[in-house]
């Protein structure tokens, strides 16, 4: 039986990708420090014969021996990551080095969860991989952003210095069940709100767009990935093209959740970008991969997990 590691684990895409390997036969070895993964994650993987977990922080070396790896080890919301912004900055670029030392020493394959944030704020639109990006070096969110695009270097540097099998993904916004309820991020937020009664909160105009992408269709797309033949490194973006307004995420939520709250629109922070819309059509054509999770109801399935989670 093949074991995998995967970093960052008990996180919300982490333990989905968890499952989905268990799933498949594989064995797995789940690392994290908690610092934003929640143990409720997996804890219904803990007596699982095939799955061990273990904590550590991937700032430091890891001595383990396992045939891949899958690093998701990285907070991902603007509030976690900026809570922190050295350790953030610390966990992409020291975890990357740490990671593809074990990589290079066992000889095998590792992917990155890299993200659409090494966009920045685009001036193309759709983006697509060979854009470069517009991304503030010095701003609140560059220990995320730089962050990962010096990840993304090293991973290239790697495979060309060392010849160590990569894998680097760019995950556009994704979302679903066990997304945390204070993560900032713009569904969970709506849905929170929307359950409680409280106010919508949009920032700037609601005009902003995105596109967000369903996790199964995600985590799908992560294991064709790897899987896929050594030549295709990467990057390749992975979300949903279907592009959506903020002002047309929050009417949705309001809708599906049966509230009756109210919008309430506030400044748009620093950095925020105003288009966020992958080209996947690398994905499509080298993986055949495409999303096909709706939009709609891809945000039933997640209401009904946080009206179980809250209790409401």
């Amino acid at each position: 039986m093949s074991e995998t590691l995967v970093t960052g684990g008990s996180g919300f895409l982490g333990s989905h990708l968890c499952d989905a390997l268990l799933a498949r036969g594989h064995g797995v070895l789940c690392v994290d420090n908690f610092y934003t993964g929640q143990r409720d994650n997996i804890k219904h993987l803990l007596g699982h014969v095939d799955f061990e977990l273990m904590r550590h922080d991937v700032v430091f070396p890891l001595y383990v021996e396992v045939d891949r790896v899958f690093n998701l080890a990285c907070p991902a919301s603007p509030i976690h990551y900026q809570l922190d912004p050295v350790q953030t900055i610390k966990t992409s670029v020291l975890g990357a080095i740490n990671l593809l030392g074990l990589a290079k020493r066992l000889g095998v394959p590792i992917l990155q969860a890299s993200t659409s944030e090494v966009y920045g704020d685009p001036e193309v639109h759709p983006q697509s991989e060979t854009y470069w990006g517009s991304v503030n070096p010095i701003g609140p969110r560059s220990c995320y952003d730089e962050g990962k695009r010096c990840a993304e270097t090293l991973f290239f540097d790697y495979h060309r210095q060392n010849k160590v099998a990569i894998k680097v993904m760019r995950i556009f916004n994704t979302y679903g069940p066990r997304m945390t309820p204070d993560d900032g991020r713009v569904v969970s937020n709506f849905i929170v709100q929307a359950l409680r009664g409280e106010p919508i909160t949009i920032y700037g105009t609601g005009s902003q767009t995105r596109s967000f992408c369903y996790v199964d269709d995600l985590i799908g797309g992560m294991l064709s990935f790897m899987d896929s033949p050594r030549e295709l490194t990467g990057p390749v973006n992975f979300g949903n093209p279907f592009e959506c307004s903020m002002l047309e995420l929050a009417e949705r939520v309001v809708r599906l959740a049966g509230s009756k709250s109210q919008l309430e629109f506030r400044p748009l922070p620093q950095d925020d970008p105003m288009q966020r819309c992958p080209d996947i059509s690398v994905a499509e054509t080298e993986l055949g991969w495409q999303p096909k999770v709706t939009l709609e109801d891809g945000l039933k399935e997640t209401i009904a997990w946080f009206r179980h989670r809250l209790d409401v």
